[in-house]
């Protein structure tokens, strides 16, 4: 189907500096050009871009002292502040690519992505020291504590502040963000600095307002830094050149009064979040007054919460959707399109100008429009590459298209609609989740003989974690058992939220399973197979 037309709003006021193509180039700019502008605000802490610039570049000559060559994987374990968005400029200007692991992640989880990655060096912040201390393998070569809210200026201490002068390019890779493997494994997927301008340009070069930026500008960033959401939020107002309203970690009250108290204009959350502001005692929409845009992704939102949250938020809504191998958002619905009871609110939304859109069979034969199968996304933004698994890159880029995984249609308007997913996976608060990761563990316990995971309609945090457990005859284990033997190997959010054993998996006359007919009962009643 290609590039179809965009729908929008023309706007001449927004803020566009296309001589950017960097992140390098970014930090540069805004510290000649605006470097008394807050850059980040965290806490009641402030960091103005001449000190960004300064601090980073500490960084990155640090980071080149300890030997790391171009394109060494420069580990975070730790939340947000200003200090890991110093860490990323000077992973940027040192032209290493920077690795940030998820803090939810149990030891087990954190070595693979340390040993799959190769990371000689880890920023670590002390809240989570105790995790390294219980790694089943060796700790990285270097490991730079960093105590809350100091950050990393007492290891670079001594090293100059002036700009290390390389130059990245913009398919440099920068970042390599983890997500979890349909194998049982979790994927590294490397993104260049090219992914965090591809959707400005589009925007700018088209005139949409779908998401802007203005001056004066204060974005709460709601979802976590070791997300493509997270990262891509951030970068996007980085490269504005406006404020960063950095959480160390959501909590409703807190982002209430921290859009209240510091005049927040814009934000980026995933629904669950808006439910939770809703649901905070004492919240009204006077909070809200300087909130101009709400942007979400990670899940669709429901009428029901939409109805709630234009009441409580007074705000624009802009939905975007995408992958990390797409470099974050590929798909819009713009505020437009935020209508309850529309028809359109049920879609995904529409490509950006410049970025292509196809449905394709089981063979890899374009689909007609409105027909379902396998939605295919072309975007300048797209991933370079799976770390380390050509065969992987391979089936999911193919010809310039990443192979979403994702079921759906495109309708006669280009509009992208999602119906069910192809790849199991399960959408818990934006967080995606394979089934194989935790069939695997559960499997180790001496009293499963087989596990089945789905994901099952959950209407706080979208869908949630259901296991079928077939127990060993004589040693059937108890859901508490079940959940104490998971809880040290997987995160929080992988973790079943109930267990149903069953005497045997149903499968077909070749042996596979059928994972469908047990999934289904749950979706059985709903109009699409996601929520």
């Amino acid at each position: 189907m290609g590039e179809p037309s965009a729908p929008g709003t023309p706007r001449g006021d927004r803020l566009h500096h296309p001589q950017l193509t960097t992140l390098v180039d970014t930090a540069r700019f805004h510290a000649a050009h605006s470097p008394q502008v807050t850059a980040v605000v965290c806490e009641d802490r402030a960091l103005t871009y001449a000190r960004l610039h300064r601090e980073s570049n500490r960084v990155a000559h640090a980071i080149r002292a300890t030997g790391a060559a171009p394109g060494a994987r420069v580990a975070y374990l730790g939340k947000e502040s200003e200090h890991y968005y110093e860490i990323l400029f000077g992973c940027a200007k040192s032209e290493t690519v920077l690795v940030p692991i998820n803090w939810r992640l149990t030891a087990p989880e954190v070595s693979h992505i340390l040993q799959d990655s190769g990371s000689d060096l880890l920023f670590l912040e002390d809240e989570f020291g105790p995790v390294l201390d219980r790694l089943p393998t060796a700790p990285p070569k270097t490991v730079v504590r960093l105590a809350e809210g100091t950050g990393p200026a007492a290891w670079t201490a001594g090293h100059p502040d002036t700009d290390p002068a390389l130059s990245p390019t913009p398919d440099t890779p920068v970042a390599q963000l983890y997500t979890s493997g349909t194998t049982g494994l979790p994927k590294g997927v490397v993104l260049a600095h090219r992914s965090f301008f591809a959707v400005r340009d589009a925007l700018a070069g088209a005139g949409l307002d779908w998401i802007d930026w203005r001056a004066g500008d204060i974005a709460l960033v709601g979802i976590p830094g070791f997300h493509v959401g997270g990262l891509w939020w951030a970068t996007q107002n980085f490269n504005a050149g406006v404020t960063v309203a950095s959480m160390r970690a959501f909590a409703p009250r807190e982002a209430i009064d921290l859009i209240r108290d510091k005049g927040v204009t814009t934000a980026c959350v995933v629904p669950a979040m808006l439910r939770m502001m809703l649901g905070e005692p004492g919240v009204e929409p006077d909070d809200f007054t300087t909130l101009r845009k709400i942007v979400y992704g990670g899940s669709p939102i429901s009428e029901a919460l939409l109805e709630e949250s234009l009441a409580l938020f007074g705000s624009e809504f802009a939905q975007i959707y995408g992958l990390t191998e797409t470099g974050n958002t590929a798909v819009c619905l713009p505020p437009a399109d935020h209508i309850p009871g529309h028809p359109r609110m049920k879609a995904a939304g529409h490509p950006y100008p410049g970025i292509g859109s196809k449905v394709i069979d089981g063979e890899g034969k374009e689909l007609p429009t409105g027909a379902v199968g396998e939605i295919c996304l072309a975007t300048p933004a797209h991933m370079v590459e799976y770390w380390a698994l050509p065969g992987k890159t391979a089936e999911t880029l193919v010809d310039g298209w990443i192979h979403t995984g994702d079921a759906g249609y495109v309708d006669d308007d280009g509009y992208v609609f999602i119906q069910d997913r192809i790849k199991d996976a399960i959408l818990v608060a934006g967080e995606n989740v394979y089934p194989a990761e935790i069939e695997n563990a559960l499997e180790r316990h001496p009293g499963v003989a087989e596990a089945v995971i789905v994901g099952a309609p959950d209407e706080r945090w979208g869908e949630k974690v259901h296991a079928f457990v077939v127990p060993v005859a004589g040693r059937e284990p108890s859901p508490r058992d079940l959940h104490r033997f998971l809880v040290d190997r997987l995160a929080a959010f992988k973790l079943p939220a109930a267990y149903e054993f069953i005497a045997h998996v149903p499968r077909n006359p070749s042996g596979k399973i059928l994972r469908r007919a047990l999934r289904d009962r749950f979706w059985n009643d709903a109009d699409r197979k996601v929520n």
